[in-house]
Order: structure tokens, then sequence, then C-alpha cells
């Protein structure tokens, strides 16, 4: 299969599965400024984490700290049974740590294209302007620790001038 089939579809498999997760995690009719599918440097399968301003209020002490934090929201990893599938996928791929660094690259990049094909995917569907307007939401494609290369994504994903990118970009960029 060619490098392209395979991002798209193993985007395809991640959107599903993200998908069902932040459908139920909107249910809660809160209202999100962060959403993200987040992954390790070893390119393990992703899991979305979210942030709405209902939850970070109730985290007042140390709002700031952790406004941004995929590991620190209530709803980190929410519906992760939802990436079982998407786990099985990321497994029968080549161990990236196993691979010559080219080889080692190629494998995370397309990887990492494949999360990022997967949220444009569901931000065209309108997902993200679920319980509020989408641009007050910063979707984003994660790779912790941070890296640069969530921020090139991020200015992808979403409008740079757009107050809660600018927030991002302000507080939380690489």
């Amino acid at each position: 299969m060619k490098p392209m089939q395979e991002i798209e579809t193993l985007a395809i498999e991640i959107a599903a599965a993200a998908r069902t997760s932040f459908r139920a995690l909107f249910e809660n009719g809160e209202h999100y400024y962060y959403c993200t599918l987040h992954t390790t440097g070893e390119g393990h399968a992703p899991s979305i984490s979210a942030w709405s301003w209902e939850a970070l209020e109730m985290e007042s002490t140390i709002a700031e700290l952790i406004k941004w934090s995929y590991a620190d929201s209530p709803y980190c990893c929410f519906g992760d049974e939802n990436f079982d599938h998407v786990k099985q996928r990321f497994i029968e791929r080549p161990f990236i740590a196993d691979l010559e660094n080219d080889e080692g690259n190629r494998e995370f990049d397309l990887r990492l294209k494949a999360m990022e094909l997967a949220m444009k995917m569901l931000d065209d569907e309108g997902m993200f302007a679920m319980n509020q307007l989408r641009e007050s939401v910063c979707v984003l494609v994660e790779v912790m620790p941070p890296d640069e290369v969530n921020t090139e994504i991020a200015l992808r994903l979403n409008r740079a001038e757009s107050p809660v990118m600018q927030a991002w970009l302000a507080e939380a960029a690489k």
C-alpha cells in the first residue's frame, strides 16, 4: 500500500474512534475550548483529551497551570475503549524503536499525518462546533512530551488569528 493510502486508511479508523469518543463527551453540554488527539514521542496509538470552560472553572486555584494540559484534564483518555481497534492497528505496524532512523522517522510522520487528517475530517464534519462556535476551540494533535511539530499541526488545523489559537500560541506552544 502506498504511504498516502496508508495515511488515509489509518486516518479513517482514528477518526471513527475519536468521533465516537468526542460525541459521547460532548453529550455533557459543556463548552469546549481545547480538543486534542495526543500520542507519545514513540508514536503509540492516540487518545483524546479535552478541556471545557466548565471543567476548568472547577480547578480555580491551578486553572492557569493546567489550562492546556491534556494529562490534567478530567477528560484525558475519555472513551479510550473506542480506540481498541486503532491500538491493534498500531501494534500491527512496524515498531518504531526497531527501525533505522530514517525509516523510524517516516513511520512516526505517517502516524502523525494520519492523526492530523483524522482531526481534520472530524472538523470538516462540524464535530468541534457541537456545543460552541468552532472558532472558540483549539483543535490539536499533540506529541508528548511537547514537540515543535505540535505548533506546526496546530497552525494547519486552526485559524492562527482566532483568539483561542492566539491564547494557545502564547501560553502553551513550544
